[in-house]
């Protein structure tokens, strides 16, 4: 049986879709069965950051409302060995589902995937809380600014809402240059705020975003730090 991971963030721009997107790719190199959800319904970035925007036919709004079934949705990314990702409908008044119609999806993917990886939407909102339907861990990525952390710690709370019991975060975007000034947020600062463990921490590197936009994970670049970094993180989801 597998899991279903929800990335989610309390405001847009700490680096979540691309984060999912490096995190798929990790699990996938390791032989593992990977389908990743798009539900950042109107706004889908998952499929340009892997590279496969132009084999988009179906999207997750036909498999909610029963005009495909789930493999029809689900676009191959052949550089791994089993991995594939259901796009989210770029027109919002298509979307029209239940919170028991997403947790019934991620039952039925579960029975046949290891991980079900969801990029969720950014922000507070009943989006998110539709996308936590079912899911098993929720991941909270947030960046070391005031901003971002309140708004994470508002996202952990919907979450908690929603029923979902076991979650985490990642310090995403981490410039060890800029904490070295005092300026922002202290690690301490940051663990009174936020109330689930810390899962890893990603540090701000410009090739990460560079590889995203040529639709290609930085972890396929192997030997570097951020790849280490990503499958330290990979190894305590496995083992949660």
């Amino acid at each position: 049986m597998g899991k279903v991971i929800l990335s989610a963030s309390g405001k847009g721009g700490v680096g979540k879709s691309i984060f999912t997107a490096n995190l798929g790719a990790t699990l996938a190199e390791r032989g593992l069965k990977i389908v990743m959800i798009d539900m950042n319904v109107g706004l889908r970035n998952l499929d340009i950051y892997m590279g496969l925007e132009n084999k988009v036919i179906y999207d997750v709004a036909d498999v909610l409302s029963g005009v495909c079934r789930p493999g029809k949705a689900m676009v191959r990314d052949k550089r791994f060995p089993s991995l594939y990702v259901m796009p989210a409908t770029q027109k919002k008044e298509k979307f029209d589902a239940s919170h028991s119609d997403v947790a019934r999806l991620y039952a039925g993917l579960k029975e046949n995937y290891d991980f079900i990886l969801v990029d969720g939407p950014a922000g507070v909102t009943k989006e998110l809380s539709l996308a936590a339907a079912g899911a098993d861990l929720g991941l909270i990525i947030t960046t070391l600014e005031y901003v971002s952390l309140r708004d994470a710690d508002m996202a952990d709370s919907l979450l908690v809402e929603s029923g979902l019991r076991k979650r985490a975060y990642v310090l995403n975007k981490v410039d060890r240059a800029l904490l070295r000034t005092g300026i922002l947020p202290t690690f301490e600062d940051v663990s009174f705020i936020m109330k689930p463990p810390l899962l890893g921490i990603i540090q701000n590197d410009v090739n990460i975003h560079l590889s995203a936009n040529c639709g290609i994970p930085i972890v396929c670049q192997k030997g570097n730090y951020i790849e280490e970094n990503f499958n330290r993180i990979a190894d305590r989801i496995i083992g949660y």
